[in-house]
């Protein structure tokens, strides 16, 4: 008779391969973690049968990370010796960092498989794994025998854990614990999150004396009372339940400037106008650490109390201090990250929009979708109809530029977009393309979606036929898409044939997750190019017009540019040195873009840079000006 694991991994096995197969998987077989994770390892085109995976030989042995990981993994090596199981600690990328093995064999099957230090374990490389499912979910996973979407991983099973900075809470890395199949397997997550808490602590005492004093001065003030508090450093936002419901990224960036200009006067009171319109008394002080300033601790005061807006107006027999001070377990899940194949980003809006146009695409339900070019809405849609299982692209027809195609060679989103950014359509332009007939020839049914961009562009005599067209294709199984700029363009007899809306966010209303999706565009460029710590900055401080296809633009051109392995700040457009709300002409734009290379090779020196170019000190401070011009002050 066999055992329960053993019946459980028989399930499983077989599920797996009526997954392959396109087949319908039996309910509740498959944990929905593991899942998704199969889901996204077959959307990439992962391997079943050959670990194939990129190799950086050349790293840092000495990093934070590597340092906090060693006496740890040094004190679990010795507890692990002569026993069937290895610990590893990857980078927040999936390269693995350092591997320690209690017995022989074990170690020769990881090398035969690669899971050895300078390869790279990421789920976009080796599919569902232990490590790769933790960084791509950032939470603690448990992945068994033959749920790995590899064959050759099945013979063991692994958990790991995300390990975190404790001041920023950013993802540093994984630690992963890999042993053979059997009966021990329930106790890995227990001792993975053990050691990941004890790295964890490790990495704190190693943080920098800024972070610390910041993280200090933030707990002071938030340990008495709940007004809202605001702590930035150059790198690190600290904010409190009641600040974060009511700031943006935006917020963060108008504040810190504020502070900037008053922070060296002790307790300075000031109002500033937040990007929502509405105003906030801020009382400033400044944070030093025994290595200089750290940055400004801000209190806020808003002019309107949030119990005015009427989002947030309780309704009748409502407890107003539970509803402020609580959530329910749905909003919190709500609120919480939601991967998606290829896409990066947990700001609250964006998850928003993810949850929604997944869960429209695995219910088939008819979605409007609008949001500023760029932003990334056919990647949400592609995305989303992957997750479904589907075999084939989403279908996309531009009411815009008409293009003709046929059913045998769709107009499908670019597999080789941007992360986040809208995927170009391509297609041959004909003046006399017929938009109802194009869109009836669709093909349909379900496992299908149709896209119908600009919405809005449809000619007033096409409205009727064109809303008959994507009635007929949601009535056959087809998920049917329409995108836009804005929602308010599309008319009334169109938009009848969605039966949801939802709007994706601009760059600049998200700029929280900047360092996500610059790190996820990086790993499209190539692999080992990053960005220097002072690159960050100057990239919140543009304002992103065109949104994550400017910034993938942006980081390309820098990554071509760039004399290292990494992105330095002289290697980005300069454009990006330039903070100017206004449009400017050609001849305007060369002036800027000289100013910035002049001041950027004297190393920010303004009179060196004035020499250079045969003009006075004066005029470079007022061409600055006039620009808006900053460049980070050099150490």
């Amino acid at each position: 008779m066999l055992s329960d694991s053993t019946a459980r991994d028989r399930n499983i096995a077989r599920a797996r391969l009526k997954f392959l197969e396109n087949a319908e998987l039996p309910a509740a077989v498959v944990p929905e973690g593991i899942l998704n994770s199969w889901q996204r390892s077959k959307y990439l085109g992962i391997g079943t049968d050959e670990v194939v995976v990129p190799y950086q030989p050349d790293y840092d042995r000495d990093s934070r990370l590597v340092r906090a990981a060693t006496p740890v993994l040094d004190r679990l090596e010795q507890a692990l010796t002569g026993s069937d199981a290895s610990v590893i600690v990857t980078d927040r990328n999936g390269w693995v960092r350092d591997r320690r093995v209690g017995e022989k064999r074990l170690s020769a099957h990881l090398d035969r498989v690669h899971l050895a230090p300078g390869f790279n374990y990421a789920e976009q490389f080796v599919g569902t794994n232990g490590i790769g499912v933790a960084l791509e979910e950032r939470r603690p996973n448990v992945v068994l025998g033959t749920e790995h979407f590899n064959e050759r991983l099945q013979s063991v099973s692994c958990a790991a854990a995300p390990i975190r900075n404790s001041v920023t809470g950013r993802v540093e890395g994984a630690m992963n614990l890999t042993c053979w199949n059997g009966p021990a397997r329930p106790l890995m997550a227990a001792l993975v999150q053990e050691a990941v808490e004890d790295i964890e602590r490790v990495m704190y005492e190693f943080s920098s004396a800024h972070q610390r004093a910041l993280l200090e001065a933030f707990q002071q003030v938030t340990h008495y009372g709940d007004r809202p508090v605001l702590c930035l450093g150059q790198d690190l936002v600290l904010a409190n339940t009641a600040a974060s419901a009511r700031l943006t990224g935006d917020d963060h960036r108008l504040l810190h400037e504020a502070a900037a200009e008053f922070g060296h006067a002790p307790r300075t009171r000031r109002e500033v106008r937040l990007t929502g319109g509405e105003s906030v008394m801020m009382r400033c002080r400044q944070v030093d650490s025994p290595a200089g300033a750290a940055g400004y601790l801000l209190e806020l005061a808003f002019t309107d109390r949030p119990a005015d807006r009427p989002a947030d107006r309780p309704g009748p027999g409502t407890n107003s201090r539970s509803r402020t001070r609580f959530r329910t377990r749905a909003e919190g899940n709500a609120a919480g990250p939601w991967p998606l194949p290829g896409l990066a980003g947990t700001d609250p809006a964006w998850n928003t929009v993810s949850r929604t146009v997944s869960r429209c695409a695995r219910d088939r339900t008819p979605l409007l979708l609008h949001g500023e070019t760029g932003t990334g809405k056919a990647t949400l849609v592609r995305a989303a109809h992957a997750l479904t299982g589907a075999s084939s692209s989403p279908v996309v027809v531009d009411a815009a530029t008409p293009a003709v195609t046929d059913a045998a060679a769709p107009i499908v989103l670019d597999a080789a977009a941007p992360v986040g950014a809208d995927a170009p359509v391509t297609g041959t332009a004909n003046a006399g393309y017929d938009l109802p007939a194009a869109l009836r020839s669709a093909p349909a049914g379900p496992g299908r979606a149709l896209v119908l961009r600009n919405v809005d562009a449809v000619a007033p005599e096409d409205e009727a036929a064109v809303a008959g067209a994507l009635d007929a294709a949601t009535a056959r199984g087809t998920w049917v898409v329409g995108t836009l700029q804005r929602a308010a363009g599309v008319p009334e007899s169109l938009r009848r044939c969605f039966l949801e809306a939802a709007a994706v966010p601009a760059l600049r209303h998200r700029l929280t997750d900047l360092p996500a999706l610059v790190d996820c565009l990086l790993r499209r460029i190539g692999s080992g190019v990053e960005c220097a710590p002072e690159v960050l900055p100057t990239l919140r401080r543009h304002d992103w017009p065109g949104n994550v296809r400017e910034l993938s633009l942006a980081l390309s051109k820098a990554a071509a540019a760039r004399r290292t392995y990494r992105i330095e700040l002289g290697d980005l457009p300069p454009s990006l040195h330039s903070a100017g709300s206004r449009s400017l002409s050609v001849w305007e734009a060369s002036e800027r873009d000289t100013l910035v290379q002049a001041l950027l090779e004297a190393d920010g020196n303004k009179l060196l840079a004035a020499q250079r170019l045969g003009i006075s000190r004066t005029t470079i401070y007022r061409k600055m000006r006039a620009y808006g011009i900053t460049l980070p002050a050099r150490g």
